[in-house]
C-alpha cells in the first residue's frame, strides 16, 4: 500500500526551513541591559522600604 503525502505537510516543512526564530537566550546585549535596569530598580525599592 502506497502512502500519500499531504500537501499541507509539504508546505509546513517548506516554511519550517525558511523561518528564522530568535531564541530568548540569543537576544544579546539588549536583554542584558534590560535585566540590569530591572535589578537596579528592584534594589532601589528594597532600600526605600527599609
Amino acid at each position: 500500500m502506497m502512502q500519500t503525502e499531504k500537501r499541507w505537510l509539504k508546505s509546513v516543512l517548506k516554511e519550517a526551513t525558511v523561518t528564522e526564530v530568535k531564541m530568548p537566550w540569543a537576544r544579546g546585549a539588549r536583554r542584558g541591559e534590560m535585566i540590569a535596569r530591572r535589578r537596579a530598580l528592584s534594589e532601589q525599592t528594597k532600600s526605600a522600604r527599609a
